[in-house]
C-alpha cells in the first residue's frame, strides 16, 4: 500500500508518493502554473534500476481538477500508482488550523467547514488547500484523507507567549494571537535532531531556524513547541525574502499619513516589497552572498541584517528555554548558506555556541554537525523534509483509525 501527500497552491500542486510500510519515496512530482497558458508538469521516479527518470508535460493546466487529473495520469505512466485502490491514504498539507486543529485529523465534513472557517486567517493559503482536498475526495472517495496543519505544532505554545498585548476582547472575539508556521518542517527537524544526538527528544531543549524565503525559528522544550517567531501570520519575525519581519506597527500610521498608501498597498510592501528584497533589490540568498562576496555594499547590507535578527531570535529564546542543546539549521538558506550560519553565530562563543568554520562550509545530504569540539551547544545543520512528515502523521491517523 502506499500514501499519497499533496500540497495544493493556488495555481501549483507538489505532491509526493511513498510506500506505506517504511515511507521510502515512489514518485515526486510538481504542476506549476495552474490557469495559465504556460503550465508545466513534471515527475520524477526511479526506474528498476535504481536510476532517477523524469516526466514532464507542457499543457495548459486550467484547475485544479485537471492538475489532479494530470497527476494521476502522470503516476500511472510511470508505474508507480496503477489504480487509487493501491492507496492507504492521503495526507493534504493545510496552512492554517487555527485553534481548532492542535493535530493531524481524518478529513469529513465537520473538518472541511472548520477549515473554511479559518479562511479569514489564512485568506491566500487555505482557500488553495481546501481545492485540493475537494478534488481529490471527489476521485478518491473511499480512500482515507488527512489533514495536517502548519500550526498544529505550535497550538503547545503557552497563553503567555501566544497573546499580543492587546485589548483581550481581540482575542476573544476575532481570534487575534500568535499562531505560528512551518510546523511540520520544525517537528521534522527536531525529532531527526534528537535522534542524532542519541537522547530522548523529551530531555532536550533545541531551537530550530527554518530559513528559506519565509524563515521562522521555533523554542522546542522537550518535544513541545514553547515560543515561534511568526505570528497571526507568517509575516511577523525574522527578515525574509519579501517579508518585512518584526517592525514597528507605528511605521504603518506614518506611511499612511506622509506617502498616502492604503491597506492594501501597505500590505504589499510589506509582504512583497521588503525584507531583503527591500534592502537590496533581490530575495534570492545565493544571488545576495555572490553580490556581498564581490563588495556590493547593499547586499553585504542585506545579509548582516538577515543574520543579526537570527542572532537576536537564538539569544531570546536561549533565554526563554533557560538553556539549549542543540540548535538546528533548516531550508533551503538555512541547509546551504554557511555565511548565514557563520555571521549568526559570531559572538555567541560566551552562550556555549563555537562553530567550526572548516566543517560549516561542508555540504552533504545528511545531517552534519557545525560545532566546535569545545562548544556546550550542538550545531547541527538537517535537510527537512515536510512531505515525509506529513506521510506519516497520516500514517499514524490512519493506524489510530
Amino acid at each position: 500500500m502506499k500514501i499519497l501527500v499533496l500540497n495544493s497552491g493556488s495555481s501549483s500542486l507538489k505532491f509526493q508518493l511513498f510506500i506505506k510500510e517504511d515511507l521510502s519515496v515512489l514518485a515526486s512530482g510538481l504542476i506549476e502554473q495552474i490557469g495559465n497558458s504556460s503550465s508545466g508538469a513534471s515527475l520524477s521516479f526511479p526506474d528498476p534500476s535504481g536510476l532517477e527518470k523524469k516526466l514532464t508535460r507542457n499543457d495548459p493546466v486550467a484547475d485544479h481538477r485537471q492538475a489532479i487529473k494530470v497527476m494521476a495520469e502522470m503516476l500511472q505512466e510511470s508505474g508507480t500508482l496503477v489504480d487509487t485502490s493501491e492507496l492507504a491514504g492521503i495526507g493534504h498539507r493545510v496552512v492554517h488550523g487555527g485553534e481548532a486543529f492542535h493535530q493531524p485529523v481524518r478529513i469529513d465534513d465537520t473538518v472541511i467547514a472548520a477549515i473554511e472557517e479559518l479562511v479569514p486567517l489564512a485568506p491566500l493559503h487555505n482557500p488553495a488547500n481546501l481545492m485540493g482536498i475537494r478534488v481529490t475526495m471527489e476521485h478518491t472517495a473511499n480512500t482515507p484523507q488527512v489533514a495536517v496543519f502548519d500550526t498544529a505544532f505550535h497550538q503547545s505554545i503557552p497563553e503567555h507567549a501566544y497573546l499580543y498585548a492587546l485589548p483581550y476582547n481581540l482575542y476573544e472575539e476575532h481570534k487575534v494571537r500568535r499562531y505560528g508556521f512551518h510546523g511540520t518542517s520544525h517537528s521534522f527537524v527536531a525529532r531527526r535532531a534528537a535522534a542524532h544526538l542519541k537522547k530522548p527528544i523529551a530531555e532536550l531543549n533545541i531551537i530550530t531556524l527554518h530559513l528559506g524565503n519565509g524563515a521562522s525559528a521555533a523554542a522546542i522544550c522537550g518535544g513541545k513547541c514553547i515560543d515561534t517567531s511568526m505570528g497571526m501570520t507568517p509575516l511577523e519575525g525574522l527578515v525574509m525574502g519579501t517579508r518585512s519581519g518584526d517592525l514597528d506597527p507605528a511605521i504603518l500610521f506614518y506611511l499612511g499619513r506622509e506617502s498616502g498608501l492604503d491597506m492594501d498597498e501597505l500590505d504589499s510592501l510589506l509582504n512583497k516589497e521588503s525584507g531583503l528584497k527591500g534592502i537590496c533589490g533581490e530575495n534570492d540568498m545565493r544571488t545576495i552572498s555572490q553580490a556581498a562576496e564581490q563588495g556590493d555594499s547593499q547586499a553585504k547590507l542585506a545579509l548582516t541584517i538577515f543574520s543579526y535578527r537570527l542572532k537576536k531570535y537564538i539569544g531570546a529564546y536561549m533565554a526563554a528555554l533557560g538553556g539549549v542543546d542543540a540548535i538546528v539549521f533548516t531550508g533551503g538558506i538555512g541547509e546551504n548558506s554557511a555565511m548565514v550560519r557563520e555571521l549568526s553565530c559570531q559572538g555567541l562563543e560566551r552562550l556555549g555556541i563555537h562553530l567550526d568554520t572548516e566543517r560549516n562550509r561542508l555540504r552533504q545530504k545528511e545531517i552534519l554537525e557545525i560545532h566546535a569540539a569545545d562548544s556546550r551547544v550542538s550545531l547541527l545543520v538537517i535537510p527537512t523534509d515536510e512531505e515525509y512528515e506529513i506521510a506519516r502523521q497520516t500514517l499514524q491517523v490512519i493506524n489510530k483509525d
